[in-house]
C-alpha cells in the first residue's frame, strides 16, 4: 500500500535518495507499462520528480528496479510493528505476522509483482531471485529477534525463503475473502517449519543430552538390579 501523503523530496537530492523515494511507486506503474523506463517516468511524474534524474537513478536495468521496490517493501514491513509488539509474540506469531505484513504491503501491486516474478524466473535471473528471497527471509528473522550465527542462521533463512516464495505463489491467484486461502496455506507451511525446528533441536542438542539407544537398553537391562 502506498502512503496517501508523503513528504516531498528535498531540493538537490542524491540519486540514492531519488531511488528510495520512487521505489514504492514503481510496481503500480509496472503493472501497466512493464518494468522499464516508462514505469520510471510515470512514477517520477506522479511524485513530481525530474524525469531525467529518475532515469539516472534507475539506469542499471529492469532487475535493479525490482530490487529497489523489494527493498522498499522490506522497509515498509519494518515499520509495521514496534519492538515491544513483536516481543510480546511467540516466535511463530512473529514470523507469521511479518509475512502477512509483507502480503498486505504487496496487495495493491499484485500485477506488478506478477510481472516482476516472471522476469526473475528467467534462467539468467534465478541467482538474483534467490538472493532477493534470502534477503527478505533474513530481514524477517532479524525483526523477529533471531541472533543465530551458526548453521541455524542459514537453515532458518533457507526454510523461510521457501515458505515465503510458495506463499507468494498462492497469494497471486487468491480471490478468497481477506486472502483466507493464503493465510491458511501460510499457517500450514509455518507449522511444517516449526516441526522441523523441533526435530532439528533434538538431533543437534549437546552430545550428553542426545537420545542414546545403547544407554536406553542398558537402563532397561539393569532396571531394578
Amino acid at each position: 500500500m502506498h502512503p496517501k501523503k508523503r513528504e516531498p523530496l528535498r531540493d538537490d537530492p542524491t540519486l540514492d535518495e531519488v531511488r528510495a523515494y520512487l521505489a514504492p511507486l514503481l510496481a503500480s506503474q509496472a503493472a501497466f507499462d512493464g518494468w522499464n523506463e516508462k514505469a520510471v517516468a510515470a512514477a517520477a511524474e506522479m511524485a513530481g520528480v525530474d524525469t531525467e534524474m529518475a532515469e539516472l537513478a534507475f539506469n542499471a536495468g529492469t532487475v535493479d528496479m525490482i530490487d529497489a521496490w523489494f527493498q522498499s517493501v522490506d522497509e515498509a514491513m519494518a515499520t509495521r510493528f514496534t519492538d515491544a509488539e513483536l516481543g510480546a509474540m511467540k516466535i511463530r506469531e512473529r514470523i507469521t505476522a511479518l509475512v502477512v505484513a509483507r502480503l498486505e504491503i504487496l496487495e495493491a501491486d499484485r500485477e506488478g509483482l506478477r510481472r516482476a516474478l516472471a522476469i526473475l524466473a528467467a534462467p539468467p535471473n534465478l541467482p538474483i531471485a534467490a538472493k532477493f528471497g534470502w534477503r527478505a527471509a533474513d530481514k524477517m528473522w532479524r525483526l523477529a529477534g533471531d541472533t543465530a550465527t551458526d548453521y541455524n542462521h542459514y537453515t532458518k533463512r533457507t526454510l523461510l525463503s521457501a515458505v515465503y516464495g510458495s506463499t507468494i505463489s498462492v497469494f497471486l491467484d487468491d480471490e478468497s475473502d481477506d486472502y483466507a486461502e493464503t493465510r491458511a496455506f501460510l499457517d500450514r507451511r509455518i507449522e511444517n517449519v516449526m516441526q522441523f525446528e523441533k526435530v532439528k533441536a533434538k538431533i543437534t542438542r549437546p552430545a550428553g543430552d542426545r537420545f542414546s539407544m545403547a544407554r536406553f537398553i542398558g537402563r532397561l537391562r539393569y532396571r531394578g538390579a
